[in-house]
């Protein structure tokens, strides 16, 4: 066979030719993302289970056991856990598989009418396909759209047909067109479309403008035909869909690496043990060769040991429990549950719970160190208001007495009493502005106008007098609204008018042309014709574009409205810069020539159009500024202080400007006045990013001892040059050097780069959360992707492996969900492997007392269910409900988090002492019966030197010894780890004596052989003394370590817990509580269109001293300060007030660590304050209060009271 592979150049398609359009066998519409059919389900699905190396390692196993010279264990105690574990992944892939097939089905078999014969769609409600938009039921074939599912904007946007093929909305006029579209080949830019309509001997340009895409929702239109461009895979949402990366966790890669090891090991001990056999074979064995001869087709002592190498890979395979894959997984969903379960992480306002959309990341939140979070949306709540403006040189918006001070927002202005279109939900303080617009004034009326104008928002009226605005951004719905509230109403648009409300008085105004918005342009401006023929161009943009273009008598003004400008971007505000251009009729006649001819063009249409549109976007007249405000989500500034705490760097990458950036850090509490400087890299050459670098960076030895003390701000154009290759190191260590860094500017590719940078020379765990389809690139880039549902659509959701509705909820999810799930599976692997260790081991030693003949200690059912049975249970129970500390604790003292960013719970060394520990207790389960029964005898003076009861005697020690090693590992009791621990110590037993009944001997006597052996040897006394003694000697050790390591050098858990027991048998009384910290307002500017949805915002900021403090103490390690335990003992005593209970409670509070400790749940009583002694004699207690009566804590405050030692007997109390 021959293939032929092709790039397809363009695509060609003629409509109502089905044999013409076929012989380029362009794809199908049916999309199939599952894997697996009924047919192909059994052998592919094993294809890929045999993939895992443990999986292949075990069929191995398998087939050796069934060669008769080779094993000593019968098959079924490999195949019945291999066929288990392969049953429940397989249960586990159908069911994923199934859910897959279900929503295929759903998109194919969605409902829409084709034309017999033709690539015609019609009456489409979702589009299953690309198309060019031929015509609808509305007038001049406009057709309303939301593109969610595309871009992550809600907004309605509006498409429109050709006007020449606006008259096919009729079925046999659509049967009757035979036109031919050549276009672009398939891509995945969503904003361009460039192809060319052949019909009728005419050729008409086509752009996205004419398109509608797979995945856009039909609104407001009642039915539209189109012609089917891309299908299926071709559609640029599948083009964009993109392959998502495997993400593995840390554990994971670690895990396959130890596995390794043990294989490793393993072989090793069949190389002992084989090399034994031959020495034992041919100095001893032969001695019996007479009277025992060797099985055939074994004839010398060397094939003898090869043979004994192999059966004891078999009995020794347990080291490589198969069992452990299944356990990891199911312990994974059950975290995902109680994430998916958390109240406390349910948005009651947008009913939207939290979803781990993935089962293999939970214990990765336990060990992030970088976030990389959006603004807009993510941070803030993407909900504009019109808050100042400033019209020909005059500020409005701020309400001031006569003295020239701001008076305090009391009573907003009522609308409805003379405009009776007004938006009951449009607030605004200002009466001088709405004095302005009643008397008359033609700058005021002009600026709303433009308001009104310029603009490309959707109004649907509900019923009289009940609008409904679809804007493009959140911010030019806000402005429509605020021109709406002051008289002039945008109430419908046709494309060819605005229809508006100007002072109760409709005007219908000509739309000659829109001048569209893009990111290159940062303006639109619409050219309109009013009902007195005046022709009048009207702009809106970013200042610094829009002041180039003004015409030069605007001096004046243009530095009135910079300040203005300037005061609005220090408050936070997003800017817009308006302003206007009078033209003659030939001036347009002239341009309007040279637009059609731009507008046709087949190559460089987009430059052309652009230079065009510079061309009359001159010479403009200044009307003035808008300012709107986005305020931040709830709990933003205190969520960032508490992850800081936590030693987890936040990054902020931003589409905004330098200054918006500079103010979103202080609204976040990411910058504050203490630090010593905040770095701005704003080159716009490689030469110049490189000095200001290498001007910036701290000497590389004191970059961990400068990390709390900078900032670093960079912007897009500046980090394109920052991540190229022999930049890229120098950024990474000034911005590692840094506390904070905001880059601002950046396109979402960049914030991918910047995602990659990170992950590949720092090696740590990254976090990325957004909520636009902006952030989709570096949702899927990082480690974690989390997606918000906020107002941007459901693109970042669908791309994120956890989503939530606020920002706030990161907390919780690290702290709480992600700490707990990296301390459990931790253990749960620490205790897994020792117990496995403990259990084979045992066979290690007893070859060299049974010839090295491949006999096995304990009985095969055993092996077989040891660990499917007796001790899996406990282990699961523990791996998912396990705690250390709860979870207001968690919250509470963040550098409990730090275990997990160092791997100090689970690593190389960690692996080694659990392998030690089933080493020895798999030397005390051998040595002590085997030294006790070798000389015990019965009551009636028979010895108990048999091998059964050798065998039942080292079983039910091992059982006993692991059940209770893990009820001392276990630090959070419930009552189904109670119920699996004790009873699977029953189930044991039960089993143990149904297998040496009568009953069982009765039925299967040849496999069932030591009939009432359980019964007899656990009927002696002696065995449970040697049981007893055996268990002493492995968990004494064990004990005494723990002691003697939670005296010495206890973790902050440990001292936690300490301090949890101490104050509830003192609690404190809660003393007098101060007001809360002073607000200072932080906010963001913005310039823009509807493109970039780039917000601000502002809230309360913390005290700037208990901040510093933060910033300077959490740079240390907890364990440093643990190690100086006896020194701030020796200090413990002067680091409280010495006010009676509180002294000698606080006198009895060990030190927790140097850092400070933030207020975990919002609802936290103002009497359980968190209280840290550091070694300096400085405590910080953060007490987060509930709203309360006048006097007390304000809603959302955090107040921090800073108790420092002035004297030996005096302290200074500071109340923030």
């Amino acid at each position: 066979f021959l293939f032929v592979f092709f790039t397809e150049e363009e695509r060609r398609v003629r409509a109502n030719d089905r044999e013409y359009n076929e012989k380029f066998q362009y794809a199908s519409n049916c999309i199939m993302t599952s894997k697996y059919n009924i047919i192909t389900f059994l052998p592919v699905n094993l294809f890929e289970q045999f993939q895992e190396v443990a999986n292949t390692y075990f069929l191995f196993l398998l087939i050796l056991q069934l060669i008769p010279q080779i094993s000593s264990l019968s098959w079924f105690t490999t195949i019945v856990p291999l066929v288990l574990v392969l049953s429940i992944t397989a249960v586990k892939d159908a069911t994923d598989d199934y859910f897959r097939h279900k929503s295929d089905n759903q998109v194919n078999n969605r409902q829409s009418q084709v034309l017999i014969g033709v690539t015609l769609l019609y009456t489409v409600y979702v589009f299953q396909a690309d198309l060019l938009l031929l015509s609808s039921s509305e007038p001049h074939s406009l057709c309303y759209i939301e593109t969610a599912e595309l871009d992550g904007e809600t907004n309605m946007k509006v498409r429109q047909s050709l006007s020449v093929t606006s008259e096919l909305g009729d079925p046999n006029n659509l049967a009757q067109f035979d036109g031919e579209v050549v276009c672009e080949p398939p891509n995945n830019k969503l904003d361009r479309f460039c192809g060319t309509l052949y019909w009728k001997d005419c050729k008409y340009p086509l752009s996205n403008q004419n398109m509608l895409l797979r995945g856009c929702v039909l609104r407001n239109t009642e039915s539209c035909c189109g012609l089917v461009i891309f299908a299926g895979p071709d559609t640029k949402l599948m083009q964009n869909s993109g392959r998502t990366k495997f993400k593995r966790t840390s554990i994971d890669r670690l895990m396959n690496t130890l596995v390794l090891w043990i294989f490793g090991f393993l072989v090793c001990m069949g190389v002992i043990l084989a090399i034994g056999n031959a020495v034992w074979e041919k100095e001893v064995g032969a001695l019996f060769q007479s009277f025992l001869p060797w099985d055939p087709p074994v004839d010398n002592f060397l094939f003898s040991a090869f043979l004994s190498f192999w059966s004891y890979v078999i009995i020794l395979n347990t080291v490589v429990p198969i069992s452990l894959y299944v356990s990891v997984e199911v312990i994974r969903l059950g975290h995902s549950y109680f994430i998916n379960w958390d109240r406390r992480m349910f948005c009651s306002r947008s009913n939207t719970a939290a979803e781990a959309r993935t089962t293999t990341l939970n214990e990765e939140l336990g060990q992030v160190e970088y976030i990389f979070s959006d603004k807009t949306g993510t941070l803030t709540q993407n909900i504009m208001t019109f808050n100042k403006c400033s019209i020909n040189g005059r500020a409005y918006g701020e309400v001031m007495d006569i003295l020239g001070a701001q008076q305090k927002r009391v009573q907003p202005l009522d609308f409805s009493a003379w405009n009776p279109l007004a938006d009951r939900d449009f607030c605004f303080y200002d009466q001088s502005l709405l004095e302005a617009v009643m008397v008359g004034e033609p700058a005021v009326h002009e600026f709303f106008r433009v308001l009104s104008l310029c603009h490309t928002v959707m109004s649907e009226e509900k019923r009289e007098g009940v609008l409904v605005y679809k804007a493009q951004s959140p911010d030019e719905g806000a402005l429509v609204t605020a021109a709406r509230n002051f008289g002039f109403v945008f109430r419908s648009r046709t494309p060819g008018t605005v229809t508006t409300h100007e002072l109760g008085k409709a005007v219908t105004y000509t739309l000659l042309a829109i001048l569209d918005f893009n990111n290159i342009r940062k303006r639109m401006s619409v050219i309109v014709r009013n009902p007195e023929g005046r022709i009048r161009l009207y702009c809106k943009g970013a200042d610094t574009v829009l002041f180039e273009r003004l015409h030069s008598c605007n001096h004046e003004l243009m530095n009135i409205t910079s300040d203005h400008l300037n005061e609005y971007a220090g408050d936070g505000l997003r800017t817009l810069a308006l302003a206007y251009r009078d033209l003659s009729e030939e001036q347009w006649e002239a341009w309007a020539e040279r637009f059609r001819g731009a507008d046709k063009a087949t190559d460089c249409r987009d430059d052309r159009l652009a230079a065009v549109y510079e061309e009359i976007e001159q010479d403009m007249m200044l009307l003035g500024a808008t300012a709107v405000e986005d305020k931040l989500q709830d709990g933003v500034p205190e969520t960032i202080a508490i992850l800081s705490l936590a030693n987890i760097k936040i990054w902020v990458l931003t589409g905004d400007k330098q200054e918006t950036a500079v103010n979103i850090g202080y609204s976040c509490k990411m910058l504050t006045d203490d630090m010593t400087e905040i770095f701005i890299v704003n080159g716009h050459t490689v030469q110049s990013v490189r000095e200001e670098l290498r001007y910036n960076a701290p000497p590389s030895s004191l970059l961990e001892s400068i990390s709390g003390e900078f900032a670093l701000i960079i912007s897009g154009h500046s980090l394109a040059h920052a991540l190229e290759a022999d930049m890229e190191r120098e950024f990474l260590e000034t911005a590692c050097a840094c506390r904070a860094v905001i880059c601002c500017r950046v396109t979402p590719l960049q914030k991918a780069l910047v995602v990659e940078l990170v992950k590949r020379h720092k090696k740590a765990v990254t976090l990325a959360i957004g909520d636009g389809a902006n952030d989709v690139s570096m949702i899927k880039t990082a480690h974690i992707g989390v997606g918000i549902s906020g107002q941007e659509g459901i693109q970042a959701v669908l791309a994120s492996d956890y989503s939530f509705s606020q920002f706030r909820f990161l907390q919780r999810l690290l702290l709480v969900h992600g700490r707990w799930s990296y301390l459990r599976m931790c253990r749960f692997l620490c205790y897994f492997f020792y117990k496995n260790f403990a259990f084979t081991m045992v066979h290690f030693w007893f070859g060299f007392f049974c010839g090295f003949s491949a006999q096995t200690v304990y009985d095969q059912y055993f092996i077989t269910l040891y660990n499917i049975v007796y001790t899996s249970l406990p282990v699961l129970a523990m791996g998912i409900f396990d705690q250390d500390v709860p979870e207001q604790r968690s919250l509470e003292y963040p550098k409990l988090y730090e275990p997990g960013q160092l791997n100090l719970l689970f690593n190389k060394r960690e692996f080694f002492i659990c392998i030690a520990q089933g080493i020895y207790t798999s030397v005390v389960l051998f040595f002590i019966p085997y030294g006790v029964l070798s000389h015990a005898t019965q009551s009636n003076g028979v010895p108990l030197a048999d091998y059964q009861t050798f065998a039942v005697t080292t079983a039910t020690a091992l059982v006993i010894v692991v059940s209770v090693q893990i009820a001392l590992d276990t630090g959070y009791w419930t009552a189904i780890n109670h119920f699996f621990i004790w009873g699977s110590l029953g189930t044991y037993f039960t089993i143990l004596f149904a297998m040496h009944s009568s009953i069982l001997f009765n039925i299967f006597p040849k496999q069932f052989h030591f009939l009432g052996s359980a019964h007899n040897t656990l009927g002696q006394p002696v065995v449970w003394l040697t049981i007893a003694l055996a268990t002493v000697i492995s968990i004494a050790p064990v004990l005494a370590f723990r002691f003697l390591k939670l005296d010495l050098k206890p973790q902050l858990s440990d001292t936690v817990r300490n301090t949890q027991l101490v104050l509830q048998k003192k609690r404190k009384p809660g003393g007098r509580v101060g007001r809360g910290s002073r607000r200072s307002g932080y906010a963001f500017a913005h310039q823009e269109g509807f493109g970039e949805l780039i917000t601000s915002g502002k809230n309360m900021r913390l005290s700037s001293m208990a901040l510093a403090t933060f910033a300077s103490r959490h740079s240390s390690s907890w364990i440093d300060t643990l190690r100086r335990k006896k020194h701030a003992n020796s200090t413990g005593a002067q680091n409280t007030p010495p006010t009676g209970e509180d002294s000698a409670a606080s006198s009895q509070t060990p030190p927790l660590s140097t850092s400070s400790s933030a207020a975990g749940k919002a609802g936290q009583a103002c009497n359980e304050p968190v209280l840290t002694h550091s070694p300096d004699d400085i405590a910080l207690s953060v007490i987060r209060c509930p709203e309360r009566e006048v006097g007390e804590c304000s809603t959302g405050t955090v107040q921090v009271n800073i108790h420092l030692k002035t004297s030996s007997s005096t302290n200074c109390i500071l109340w923030g």
